[in-house]
């Protein structure tokens, strides 16, 4: 029997664990199978789209491949579809809702029986070349089913993880023209009796794949640009590496980049999120009127300073302090004060109020009794000194402490 055309009950079919879209362990259920395409991490079961062009019903002119394993149907080609009637015959769950109506399918459905051998041609003349397998997966095909040797591309991927830990470089340009053997050799690497070897340690391992893959997926390397220069598009310190090591002795390669990312996981604690200065050091309670007004004015330009900062100018934050300077000038106002008087009248206890770390601050920025008064006025005048955002927020909290004193509500 080398093909026939068989009627075979949905519930007995049984999805390919070594589907080369996909593959899973050999033990995995077709529920696993299904979970796995719905999550469709790497976007290559697209199950979705495939109801929307299946339409009302299923289309008998597109035959499941189906081989025997033992008394098991096993559908090497048609998962998908399989998939989907599987699920509108409830012998498996979708993990989530699905957007859009199943078709139709029948109970039993025309299959293509055929033996293994067949069935494995047959897949590689529909899909090896169609788009539907990235370079990697039909490199897997040709070694583990038509019994081709392993490609250099595939055996940089067993040696190191690089591929599958980065899918961008899964394209046939990254297989043909960067990790092909010449260009591997320029960059200290070698290939002998499928194993890949390195004339670096696996730190400098790591810094040139890492460097070749953000390149690659930055654009910086494509068939327009740096075609053919992969050295020479790489950084100036990883060039200088692949120097410095020309004449090392080829060993082993023993990195990973599972591995490296592992650990660096487990060795790396995330950085604290930047915590952005509050200015006047948090929110100030004071009485209505026009001192309020301009406290709240001056709050609502900084929060949009932090929001669109990258859109303005580094001189910005000058006019922040210049509006501290108009704050204090209606404040000492209200009191019957000149500008220096008032400041000066309270400066000292309003520092009473604030924790050592505060008065640090203000004593990092230079912010005193003496200085604070010529801070402001250098403000109306100078703008590159007064863009010193820090030192504009440590005035700020030793002037809110002030308006505490002199115009603070009672709560």
């Amino acid at each position: 029997m080398e093909q026939e055309i068989k009627y075979i009950n949905i519930k007995d079919l049984v999805l390919w664990t070594e589907n080369p879209r996909d593959p899973i362990d050999k033990d995995a259920s077709d529920q696993d199978i299904v979970n796995r395409a719905f999550k469709d991490s790497l976007k290559k079961w697209t199950l979705e789209k495939l109801i929307e062009e299946m339409g009302e019903h299923y289309d008998f002119s597109e035959l499941p491949t189906v081989v025997y394993h033992g008394d098991k149907p096993v559908v090497y080609d048609g998962n998908r579809r399989i998939i989907l009637g599987k699920i509108k015959h409830g012998l498996v769950s979708a993990p989530f809702e699905i957007k859009g109506e199943l078709p139709y399918f029948p109970e039993e459905i025309p299959c293509n029986v055929c033996s293994q051998e067949i069935a494995l041609k047959n897949i590689y003349r529909k899909h090896s070349d169609t788009g539907s397998w990235l370079p990697l997966e039909r490199d897997i095909f040709l070694h583990k089913f038509m019994g081709q040797e392993k490609s250099t591309f595939l055996i940089l991927e067993e040696e190191t993880g690089i591929i599958s830990a980065n899918p961008h470089l899964n394209q046939r340009f990254v297989k043909e023209e960067i990790f092909k053997e010449s260009i591997l050799n320029s960059l200290g690497y070698t290939i002998k009796d499928g194993r890949l070897y390195s004339l670096h340690n696996e730190k400098e391992d790591y810094a040139i794949f890492s460097d070749i893959s953000r390149k690659i997926k930055d654009k910086d390397i494509t068939t327009r640009k740096m075609r053919g220069k992969v050295i020479e598009a790489l950084d100036p310190s990883t060039q200088q590496l692949i120097d410095k090591n020309k004449a090392n002795k080829p060993r082993p390669c023993n990195f990973s980049f599972k591995k490296t990312n592992k650990e660096k996981e487990i060795k790396q604690t995330k950085r604290t999120p930047k915590k952005e200065l509050e200015i006047f050091g948090g929110k100030l309670y004071l009485r209505f009127g026009e001192v309020s007004d301009i406290y709240r004015d001056i709050t609502d330009l900084y929060q949009f300073y932090i929001k669109n900062k990258k859109a303005l100018s580094q001189s910005f934050p000058s006019i922040i302090r210049m509006s501290l300077r108009l704050l204090c000038e209606a404040a000492a106002k209200e009191c019957g004060l000149g500008l220096d008087g008032f400041l000066k009248t309270y400066f000292d206890d309003a520092k009473k109020r604030l924790d050592q770390d505060t008065k640090t601050t203000l004593a990092n920025q230079n912010v005193t009794n003496d200085s604070l008064i010529q801070l402001l006025h250098t403000g109306a005048h100078n703008y590159r000194s007064s863009s010193n955002l820090e030192q504009t927020i440590a005035m700020s909290i030793i002037i809110g402490a002030i308006l505490e004193i002199t115009h603070g509500k009672e709560r």
